[in-house]
């Protein structure tokens, strides 16, 4: 393991579960564990030997880490997103081709059979003919979420590419699965990328954006995402048919179909690794491959201008301390009325995204 603490946890608990949990590499130790702990992956790797190296660190590590993973033998299941841009994830290919190693992505929603099913049901024209695919995130994050780490809210560090913004890390499992659902996983799946980045915390990247996706089949989807609403509500990925919409809400596994609704299990990406270890006849659920189409969209919002401020009188702050949030006028509904007419914030238009 190599990041134990935040979303780091559940690996942990999952490195358990589903193997033999021998190594942690984290600067800030943590408490209560019964397996050597060293400060870097580096000195873990040169101390002994794995099988699988799980990654959950900060974005702009990913790759220097991976390679490392990699050319000593190991498998990775590197957390999302996993690089921050095209020329890392061009870079991290030929790595993994020279190593012939395994790497899985940590996008749980590609593992969920609600993610899966609405796949299928698109490939095989259930919902009639698609008019597009759109994704929407309400999310709330305070001061707090954007304190927590230096690399937090940053497009940049240190001259290293980070971009993590709305769209490309809290609410990157939308594009991701949106893109799965289309079929539309690899590089040369994407042939456009539309931006409209704003921001209302005081950040460098996006945190209330819309993205135009077009697939070299013709969906255009289109993600409207923020992290500035009243209250958090489930994200949604939804298929617009000729036959009726689907949604599917992939934090919960569920999939609201024209004929009823349902909740699906998932499979757990690294339980899926150790058996793709076993049997590479076993295919992973998400490959690093399989996130070239997503990373197109990363490099897009990485070369796209600075996210605009939204002016002040558009903005409503609640709270004090690492708990004070802006609140967008509603975001909320000009984020559904994006997800419906397939359209960008100031098509719309929006009052605060053309003032």
């Amino acid at each position: 393991m190599a990041g134990v603490h935040g979303h780091g946890a559940t690996h942990v608990r999952d490195a358990r579960q589903y193997g033999d949990l021998v190594a942690i590499a984290d600067p800030r130790p943590p408490e209560d564990v019964d397996v050597p702990v060293y400060p870097s992956l580096g000195e873990l790797l040169a101390a002994t030997e794995v099988d699988i190296v799980v990654i959950s660190t900060p974005i702009q590590t990913h790759v220097p880490l991976a390679e490392l993973a990699l050319r000593a033998g190991a498998d990775v299941l590197l957390e999302k997103p996993p690089t921050a841009s095209m020329a890392e994830f061009d870079y991290l290919s030929k790595v993994l081709a020279e190593t012939g190693r395994a790497c899985q992505v940590g996008f749980q929603a590609q593992a969920s059979a609600a993610t899966l099913q609405l796949a299928r049901l698109v490939a095989d024209g259930g919902l009639g003919e698609i008019k597009g695919i759109s994704a929407t995130g309400k999310w709330l994050r305070k001061a707090g979420y954007f304190d927590r780490a230096p690399w937090a809210g940053r497009r940049t560090l240190n001259g290293v590419a980070v971009v993590d913004g709305a769209v490309t890390n809290p609410l990157a499992h939308s594009t991701a699965a949106a893109l799965l659902i289309d079929g539309s996983l690899g590089v040369d799946d994407i042939r456009s990328v539309e931006t409209e980045l704003f921001r209302a915390n005081d950040i460098e990247s996006d945190d209330t954006s819309t993205v135009r996706i077009t697939t070299t089949r013709g969906t255009s989807i289109l993600i409207a995402v923020t992290l500035c609403a009243a209250e958090q509500a489930e994200p949604a990925v939804i298929v617009h048919g000729s036959r009726g919409r689907a949604v599917l809400n992939y934090t919960t596994d569920t999939l609201e179909l024209p004929d009823g609704s349902q909740t699906l299990g998932r499979a757990n990406l690294l339980q899926n690794l150790v058996e793709h270890r076993a049997d590479p006849a076993v295919p992973l659920y998400c490959s690093f491959a399989a996130t070239g189409g997503f990373t197109r969209v990363v490099e897009a919002i990485r070369l796209a201008d600075e996210p605009t401020p939204i002016p002040d009188t558009f903005i409503r702050w609640q709270g004090e301390g690492p708990d004070r949030h802006p609140l967008v006028h509603d975001v909320e509904h000009w984020i559904d009325r994006a997800a419906n007419e397939l359209s960008l914030f100031t098509e719309l238009p929006a009052p605060w995204a053309t003032h």
